[in-house]
C-alpha cells in the first residue's frame, strides 16, 4: 500500500471511529428518499414518512436522479442524473456532506447505487465512455468513501443495480446504451446496442441474461427485488415508434425472463417508457410507472396477468407501501395505491425515483 493511501486509510478509520452512529430513527425514521426541484429552481433531497409528509430536506448541487440509503446509518447517497459525474454522501441529520464522490476521467455515473449487505461498501454503476463498456465502482465507507476498485458490469450502459436479499450478490440492469457527456443523453450505439441483466458477486463473477434478439433495443433500466429474490425489471424502447414491445419483465436467477404487457390500448398509452418499478408491500403485485403515459400499471406477480391502471399526471417514483404502493409525480403529488388515502400535494417537482429506506 502506498504511503498516501495508507494515510488516507488510517484517517478514514479514525474518522469512522470518532463519528457517532446516527440511525434513521434519529431523523424521524423516514420510509423513503426522493430528489426534487423546488419552486425557486434549486434541487434538494427529501426524507418522507409513510404518508408522504416531509421529515427533512437538504440541498443538492444539481439535479438528482436517485439515491441509496445506508442499511443502518442515516446516510444517503444522492446521485446526479445521467450522465452526471458527482454523488454526495449526506448526513441526513444535519445535511453535512460527508463525502463527495467523483467519477474518474473517462467515466460518468448512471444515477444509481447500492450498499453491500454490511453497509461497508457502496457500489455505483458507471459508463466507461472511451471503452464503451460498463463498470461497477466500489467505494469503502470505512475509508471515508474512498474508491477502492471496480468490476465489469457484464454489459454496456449499466443503469440501476440492486442487492439480492440476504447476500452480497447483485443484479445489474445493463441498459445497453452507450453515452458520452459531450452528447448528453443521446444513444451512440443503436446499430449494435443490446441490453441485458447481469448477476454479479463481489469477486467479479457474472451471469448474463439477454432478451431475444428482436428485443435488443429494449433498454432494461430499472429494477425491483422481492423478498424471495424474484427480480422485476422495467424497460424503455429505443427502436421505432410504431413498435410497442413489453415494458415489464420478471426473472429468477437461473431462469428465463417472463415479459408482461397490459391490454393493447393501455400498453401503447405508456409510450414505450417505464420509469420506475416496484413490488407491492405484500409481494403479490408488481407495477411500473410512465411519466410519458401518465399512468401506473399493476400486474399479478404470480400469473403475470394485468390487474388495473391508475392514472396520474407525470407519475414516476414508485415504492411499496402497506400491502400496496406509493407513487410520486413531477406535479408534487404523492398518492398511495391499494391502501388508498387522500393524496398529498407538495410545491415540488419530484424526480424519477422514490427510494425505500
Amino acid at each position: 500500500m502506498l504511503a498516501g493511501s495508507r494515510r488516507g486509510f488510517l484517517a478514514g478509520l479514525l474518522a469512522s471511529s470518532m463519528t457517532p452512529a446516527i440511525s434513521w430513527a434519529s431523523v424521524g425514521a423516514p420510509q423513503y428518499l426522493s430528489a426534487a426541484k423546488t419552486p425557486d429552481g434549486t434541487f434538494r433531497i427529501y426524507g418522507l414518512n409513510g404518508t408522504g409528509q416531509i421529515l427533512f430536506d437538504h440541498p443538492l448541487p444539481g439535479r438528482g436522479h436517485a439515491a441509496c440509503a445506508h442499511p443502518t446509518r442515516a446516510e444517503a447517497v444522492a446521485f446526479a442524473r445521467r450522465p452526471g459525474t458527482f454523488a454526495h454522501v449526506i448526513n441526513c441529520q444535519d445535511g453535512e456532506v460527508l463525502a463527495e464522490l467523483h467519477s474518474p476521467e473517462g467515466r460518468h455515473f448512471m444515477g444509481h447505487g447500492v450498499f453491500d449487505l454490511g453497509g461497508d461498501l457502496l457500489l455505483t454503476p458507471e459508463n466507461d465512455y472511451e471503452a464503451g463498456e460498463g463498470r461497477i465502482a466500489i467505494w469503502d465507507r470505512r475509508q471515508g468513501y474512498r474508491r477502492v476498485g471496480d468490476l465489469p458490469s457484464g454489459g454496456v450502459g449499466p443503469h440501476d443495480m440492486q442487492r439480492l436479499p440476504g447476500q452480497d450478490r447483485f443484479v445489474i440492469a445493463n441498459g445497453g446504451i452507450d453515452t458520452h457527456p459531450e452528447s448528453g443523453r443521446s444513444p451512440l450505439n443503436l446499430p449494435t446496442m443490446r441490453s441485458n441483466l447481469a448477476l454479479m458477486d463481489l469477486k467479479g463473477g457474472l451471469e448474463v441474461t439477454e432478451l431475444e434478439i428482436d428485443l435488443r433495443l429494449n433498454s432494461i433500466r430499472h429494477l425491483a427485488v422481492r423478498a424471495d429474490g424474484l427480480i422485476g425489471f422495467a424497460m424503455q424502447w429505443q427502436g421505432k415508434d410504431g413498435q410497442h414491445p413489453p415494458l415489464l419483465g420478471l426473472m429468477r436467477a437461473g431462469e428465463a425472463p417472463r415479459l408482461l404487457s397490459a391490454p393493447k390500448a393501455l400498453h401503447q398509452g405508456m409510450q414505450n417508457y417505464a420509469g420506475s418499478i416496484a413490488f407491492s408491500g405484500n409481494g403479490r403485485l408488481v407495477a411500473i410507472t410512465s411519466p410519458r403515459g401518465n399512468a401506473v400499471q399493476l400486474f399479478d406477480a404470480a400469473t403475470g396477468a394485468f390487474v388495473r391502471q391508475v392514472d396520474e399526471v407525470d407519475v414516476c417514483g414508485l415504492s411499496a407501501s402497506g400491502d400496496g404502493f406509493i407513487a410520486t409525480s413531477g406535479t408534487g403529488v404523492i398518492r398511495t395505491i391499494g391502501d388508498e388515502t387522500a393524496p398529498v400535494q407538495h410545491e415540488l417537482a419530484f424526480d424519477n425515483h422514490l427510494i425505500a429506506v
